[in-house]
C-alpha cells in the first residue's frame, strides 16, 4: 500500500507489478483520499501487465478498458493477461484485474511495430503557455485560511508526482457554470529515466484526472448542492506519436454529452511543439444520490 504518490519513484513503484507467473501479475494500491482505487492506477497497471507479455519492438497504440466493480484500496489487485494474438505487425492482449476472486476491470490493448505511413493531425489549440500559469495546487492555496474545510477536501485530490496547470480560471468556492471545455498543461515534476512504455503507463495514469469533471462543468449548481457520485465506466486511449511525460503536454478536453446519469468526455494531448501525441475518450457515472 502506498500512502502518497509524491515522486516519480513512487509512481513508478505503483505502476510496476510483481510477476507471479508468465501471465499473472500483482499490484499494490495508492490510498486515495476518496477511499476507492483510482481508475488511472488500474489503467496504468493493466497496461504494464500487458507490456510484460509482448516483444520489446512493439509499442501500445490503443487500449480500451471497462470498470466493472469499485476497487478496494486495502486489497492488492491481480492482473491476468490473455495472449489473444501475435501477428506480423500487431499484437493483441486482454487483461482482467481481479480482487477477492471477482473481476473489477477488463481491458483490451493492441501493440504495433514502428511502421511508415500517412501522417496528418488537427492543430493544437492556441492557449496560454504553461510558463505563465499557476499550478492547480497554487490556485487553491488561498483557501487554506479563507475556507479551511473546502481546502481540506480539495487539496489531497491533487497528485504530487505530476503537475497540472489549468488554462481556464477555476474557483472551487464559487458556483459558476461553464461550457464543457478544459485545457490543462501537465508533466511529471521530475525526469522520468525510463523507456517509452513507462511514459505510456504514466500518461494513462494521468489521463484519468479531471476528464469526467469536464462533463460536470455545465451542472455545477446541482453538483455542489447535492450529493453526486462520480465513477469511471470506461476509458480508451490511442497513442499517436512518441512523447515524454516529463515534458509539458496540453490536455484539451471537451464533453459533447451528458445523459441518463452518464457524462461523456474526450481529450487530445499535444506536446509543446504542437504534435498530437495521444487521444482519450471516457464515459463516467454522474449520479445524484437520493436522500435517505
Amino acid at each position: 500500500m502506498l500512502e502518497k504518490i509524491d515522486s516519480i519513484k513512487a509512481l513508478t513503484q505503483l505502476l510496476t507489478l510483481e510477476k507471479m507467473d508468465d501471465k499473472i501479475f500483482r499490484g499494490q494500491n495508492y490510498r486515495t483520499p476518496w477511499k476507492r482505487v483510482f481508475g488511472g492506477q488500474v489503467l496504468g497497471q493493466a497496461l504494464h501487465a500487458a507490456y510484460q507479455t509482448v516483444p520489446e519492438d512493439r509499442l501500445a497504440h490503443s487500449m480500451h478498458g471497462y470498470f466493472i466493480l469499485t476497487g478496494d484500496i486495502d486489497v492488492p489487485i491481480v492482473y491476468e493477461v490473455d495472449t489473444i494474438r501475435d501477428g506480423g505487425s500487431f499484437t493483441t492482449r486482454r487483461v482482467v484485474a481481479i480482487q477477492n476472486g471477482r473481476p473489477i476491470f477488463n481491458m483490451s490493448a493492441s501493440f504495433q511495430l514502428c511502421q511508415d505511413g500517412f501522417d496528418h493531425q488537427i492543430a493544437m489549440p492556441n492557449v496560454i503557455p504553461p510558463d505563465l500559469l499557476l499550478s492547480d495546487v497554487e490556485r487553491v492555496e488561498y483557501l487554506k485560511k479563507k475556507e479551511p474545510e473546502t481546502y481540506k477536501d480539495v487539496r489531497p485530490i491533487h497528485p504530487k508526482a505530476i503537475e497540472f496547470r489549468p488554462v481556464e480560471e477555476y474557483d472551487p468556492v464559487k458556483i459558476v457554470h461553464t461550457r464543457p471545455y478544459r485545457h490543462v498543461w501537465m508533466k511529471a515534476k521530475e525526469e522520468v529515466p525510463a523507456d517509452l512504455p513507462m511514459h505510456h503507463q504514466m500518461l494513462v495514469y494521468a489521463s484519468d484526472y479531471g476528464l469526467l469533471t469536464t462533463a460536470a462543468q455545465p451542472h455545477l449548481a446541482k453538483v455542489r448542492n447535492s450529493n453526486v457520485f462520480f465513477a469511471s465506466l470506461d476509458h480508451a486511449i490511442w497513442f499517436h506519436r512518441d512523447f515524454r511525460i516529463d515534458d509539458w503536454l496540453l490536455y484539451a478536453t471537451d464533453s459533447p454529452s451528458a445523459s441518463n446519469s452518464r457524462g461523456f468526455s474526450r481529450g487530445n494531448m499535444f506536446n509543446r511543439s504542437g504534435q498530437l501525441v495521444a487521444s482519450v475518450v471516457q464515459e463516467g457515472l454522474m449520479r445524484q444520490k437520493r436522500p435517505k
